[in-house]
């Protein structure tokens, strides 16, 4: 049985980091910066200067931004934890937008080495962001995964699956679209 651990992410993980994020077409693009840039720099920066970004809040942040799954020692997936305030377009999407004034930390993305899908990593990088949070003194985490009414492909699976969080005890606490519901677990 293969070896599975989860590392908090920080500066000294960016090689393993990055061969996560260069096995998989968006995030070799993205690099989680989705939700945390605007809009016309995100789109401006897709590709490296993304890379370039995120590398720059990796080595800045005062706390790792996410975690890292290993098998058998091999970078095998990642997920962005973050306290919510660090996303400023989740604070203006309509389908997203917060529910309340906790200051909930917040799961935004996964992604997972096209070799180690299907083998559970999800859940194991739920867990080992929930764990990180709380370690961080967090009062609650929040994510926004999807509640596929169709087959999905990967690249649509980034924030994760509902059946993932529920699994793992987050409860829905807001569903401003139909497939997009806010979960949440209090800590």
């Amino acid at each position: 049985m293969p070896a599975l651990r989860i590392e908090p992410a920080t500066a000294q993980h960016r090689d393993d980091i990055a061969a996560v994020m260069n096995d998989c077409g968006d995030a070799r693009h993205c690099w989680c910066a989705f939700w945390s840039r605007p809009r016309s720099d995100f789109d401006a920066d897709w590709g490296e200067g993304n890379r370039r970004w995120f590398m720059a809040r990796l080595d800045a942040a005062p706390q790792p931004i996410g975690v890292l799954a290993y098998v058998d020692d091999e970078p095998a997936g990642w997920c962005a934890i973050a306290p919510r305030s660090d996303h400023e377009r989740l604070a203006r999407s309509r389908n997203l937008a917060p529910v309340d004034d906790a200051p909930v930390w917040s799961i935004t993305c996964f992604v997972i080495a096209k070799r180690f899908r299907r083998q559970g990593l999800m859940r194991a990088l739920i867990d080992g962001a929930v764990a990180l949070a709380r370690k961080h003194g967090a009062p609650a985490v929040e994510a926004y995964p999807v509640d596929p009414q169709r087959k999905m492909g990967s690249g649509e699976l980034y924030t994760g699956l509902l059946s993932a969080f529920t699994a793992a005890g987050f409860h829905e606490v807001a569903r401003r679209a139909p497939t997009r519901p806010m979960v949440r677990m209090q800590l």
